[in-house]
């Protein structure tokens, strides 16, 4: 066969190659997707989705709402934002919405929606669109005119009946009828409606009068938001730190763990290969278990704690830093070693001014760069362990009613990511580079 002919076949079965490829490979991605929409039953999945309970949510982040709760017990009628005892409103005081005719009680919940509540366990509600509902607990079920064929947005039976609209909602047991009034904002985030100082601006306690005969208004003013009952300012910002801590602790701690045994896994410092061996595999099975199993492994050990979160994190980083940190040992100039021995340093020397001086800058921008991750991975240990901002927003997220509040965590946490982003990146400048700015 000429070297023509033979390069021609070459060719041919090159092309041919190719060709196969293009279909193969489509191919093979298409079929993984059909697998995977039947493994994780995609179409289940979408018959699923309630789009309308994800807007509720969404709604609840940046709202608050006020419940207005008769006991059919008592009769009593309660005002209180989110429905907490602590944002109950005081005696005598009830929303401007609110008011009295006659034995009615009158909420207008606007654009016409309004719900009266009268004796006998009774309360009507005007639905534009739709007329007036009626119902009333009558001692064993709850009864109303909406027949056997209740709207979409009613959900009724025997002992429960819940009106859900645009303008509010009204939830009708045995024990009790409650109204919901949403509102957009942050109810109650400066001060509880017990303080004196709910209700002023910033303005009036800066430069006003006095509102507290007690206390100076800067310092009555901080007070009363710091020690804030309803959304905890103090317990949030020490959480905030625990997070920090748990993150600061582990870091570098699993950073000054892992240094010196990154020597005993480094070739050019450990000649014996079986030590080599047995550091490298410890290395690998530390790092190899998530810091969220040494979490539940501790916890079990030790108990709840923010400590327990801080050591969860040491051990995974000590794996991961000392495989980095026996990579850059193995990447050493020789030559620099060379030069502090000639001077008659001692081993330990030689490693002092000969070897760390080489990896500081890769320990340091490795180092820094987990503390900024870690801070993150805190949030959620701490949400098993019991400590930090992630126990806070676990229980938040736990109680189905404040949602506003696991806003305001994450938002927080997303400060506290940037923060430790920042300082992380001004750290590695100064450190590493020198730069004063």
């Amino acid at each position: 066969m000429s070297d023509v002919a033979m390069l021609q076949g070459q060719a041919a079965a090159l092309f041919r190659r190719k060709r196969l490829t293009a279909f193969a490979v489509p191919a093979v991605i298409l079929v993984y997707f059909g697998y995977i929409f039947f493994a994780f039953d995609i179409a289940g999945l979408a018959s699923r989705a309630q789009p309308a309970n994800a807007l509720t949510l969404a709604s609840d982040m940046f709202s608050h709402k006020v419940h207005v709760t008769r006991s059919h017990r008592s009769g009593d009628i309660e005002y209180a934002v989110e429905g907490e005892r602590k944002g109950r409103y005081p005696e005598g005081m009830r929303p401007d919405w609110v008011a009295e005719d006659g034995d009615a009680t009158v909420l207008d919940l606007g654009e016409g929606y309004e719900v009266r509540i009268l004796p006998g366990n009774t309360t009507e509600f005007d639905v534009p669109g739709h007329g007036t509902i009626v119902a009333q607990f009558d001692g064993s079920k709850v009864v109303t005119n909406l027949g056997d064929t209740p709207p979409d947005w009613v959900n009724a039976s025997r002992t429960r009946v819940s009106i859900t609209t645009d303008g509010g909602r009204v939830t009708i047991t045995r024990s009790k009828t409650e109204i919901f009034n949403y509102f957009p904002g942050w109810e109650l985030f400066w001060f509880t409606l017990e303080s004196p100082y709910h209700g002023h601006g910033l303005f009036a306690i800066l430069f006003g009068e006095q509102i507290d005969p007690e206390r100076s208004n800067l310092a009555g003013a901080w007070n009363d938001f710091w020690h804030n009952p309803m959304w905890r300012h103090a317990d949030v910002v020490w959480a905030i730190g625990e997070t920090i801590l748990m993150a600061f602790l582990g870091t570098f701690g699993g950073a000054i763990l892992a240094l010196p045994l990154a020597f005993m896994a480094a070739k050019r410092f450990a000649p014996i290969m079986a030590l080599r061996f047995a550091m490298r595999r410890v290395f690998d099975f530390v790092r190899g278990v998530d810091a969220l199993i040494w979490t539940i492994v501790l916890s079990r050990a030790f108990g709840p704690g923010p400590l327990t979160g801080a050591l969860a994190i040491l051990i995974t980083d000590t794996g991961t830093f000392g495989k980095i940190f026996s990579e850059a040992l193995e990447n050493v100039d020789e030559k620099q070693i060379e030069g502090v021995s000639s001077t008659g340093a001692k081993p330990l020397q030689r490693y002092r001014f000969g070897v760390i001086p080489q990896v500081v800058p890769v320990l340091l921008s490795q180092v820094l760069y987990f503390l900024e991750s870690n801070t993150r991975s805190a949030t959620i240990i701490g949400a098993i362990t019991g400590g930090g901002i992630g126990l806070l927003i676990t229980q938040a997220i736990q109680t189905q009613k404040d949602w506003e509040e696991v806003a305001y965590y994450i938002v927080l946490i997303i400060l506290m990511v940037i923060f430790m982003d920042w300082l992380s990146g001004v750290l590695r400048r100064r450190l590493i580079r020198g730069d004063s700015e």
